[in-house]
C-alpha cells in the first residue's frame, strides 16, 4: 500500500513492522535513515519537547531544533519549518576532527559520542556543517533560584546506560552531545521520541537497507532534498520538499 493511501496509524505500523524486521537482521546489514516531509511539518516543536524528555536535556543542549525561516513580502507572508536533528553521515566530519576518538560512527550509521572519552575541546562542534552538535555546560533550568528540583538532578539514558548528573567522572557535562536517533529505544524496538510525537507525522524512520521498507520508498521519491549535499557528507537524515 502506497503511503498516500494510509492513514497516520497504518503509517505508524508499518514503521514499526519495519524496524522489528531490521532489528533481526546484523547491525552491519542496517542503515537506519529518517525523512522529514516539510511539507506536513507544522512547526509545533512536539519533538523538541519529546526529544529534551526523552533524553533529559538540560539548558544550551538540544538535538532536534525546529528551524523557522519567514518568506514572502507583507501581507503575503507564512513561515517555512525545518526540524534538524543530527544528520548522521555517512562521512561524518565530526569523527575525523576528534582527537580523544570520543566519537564514532557504528556499522548502522548512527553517530555516537563516548561521554567518558571525551575531552570537551569542542572540535567536532565546529567541524559540523549542520550545528547538529551542541555543549553540555552543566546547567539547570533552575539555576538562579532558592533550589534545584530532584527531577533535574535525574540521569539520562543515553546510548543504553545511565549517565547522572553530579558526577563529573561518569557524565555527559562537559562534553559534547548530540541526537542519536534515540538508540536506546532502537535497541530495545522503538520508534525515535520525534517520530512517535510528530503532530504532523511528518517523520519517517526506519531501515534504508531494506528495500520493503517505509523510508526505502520515500527516498525514492524525486521530492527528496539533502542538507548541504555538496559538502560530501551523504547525510542519511533526509527532507521532502
Amino acid at each position: 500500500m502506497a503511503i498516500i493511501d494510509m492513514s497516520p496509524g497504518e503509517v505508524r505500523q508499518r514503521m514499526m513492522e519495519d524496524l522489528r524486521r531490521a532489528l533481526k537482521r546484523p547491525m552491519e546489514k542496517r542503515r537506519w535513515a529518517m525523512v522529514i516531509d516539510l511539507q506536513k511539518c507544522v512547526g509545533c516543536t512536539a519533538c523538541t519537547t519529546a526529544c529534551v524528555a526523552e533524553n533529559h536535556l538540560p539548558p544550551g543542549v538540544v538535538y532536534r531544533p525546529v528551524i523557522e525561516k519567514e518568506i514572502g513580502r507583507y501581507p503575503n507572508v507564512r513561515k517555512n519549518f525545518l526540524p534538524r536533528p543530527c544528520m548522521q553521515c555517512e562521512n561524518p566530519p565530526c569523527v575525523k576532527v576528534c582527537p580523544a576518538s570520543a566519537t564514532w560512527k557504528r556499522p548502522d550509521g548512527i553517530v555516537e559520542i563516548d561521554y567518558e572519552k571525551c575531552i570537551g575541546c569542542r572540535y567536532c562542534i565546529n567541524a559540523c556543517p549542520y550545528s547538529a552538535r551542541t555543549f553540555d555546560k552543566g546547567y539547570y533550568y533552575s539555576d538562579g533560584t532558592p533550589y534545584i528540583p530532584e527531577y533535574e538532578k535525574k540521569p539520562a539514558f543515553e546510548y543504553g546506560k545511565v549517565w547522572p548528573r553530579n558526577n563529573r567522572e561518569d557524565s555527559p557535562v562537559g562534553n559534547a552531545r548530540k541526537c542519536t536517533y534515540c538508540v536506546h529505544r532502537l535497541d530495545k524496538g522503538m520508534l525515535p521520541a520525534c517520530v512517535t510525537t510528530c503532530l504532523g507525522d511528518a517523520t519517517y524512520f526506519g531501515d534504508a537497507n531494506d528495500p520493503e521498507s517505509l523510508v526505502a520508498e520515500l527516498l525514492g521519491s524525486p521530492r527528496v532534498m539533502r542538507l548541504k549535499e555538496g559538502f560530501g557528507t551523504k547525510p542519511a537524515t533526509t527532507y521532502l520538499v
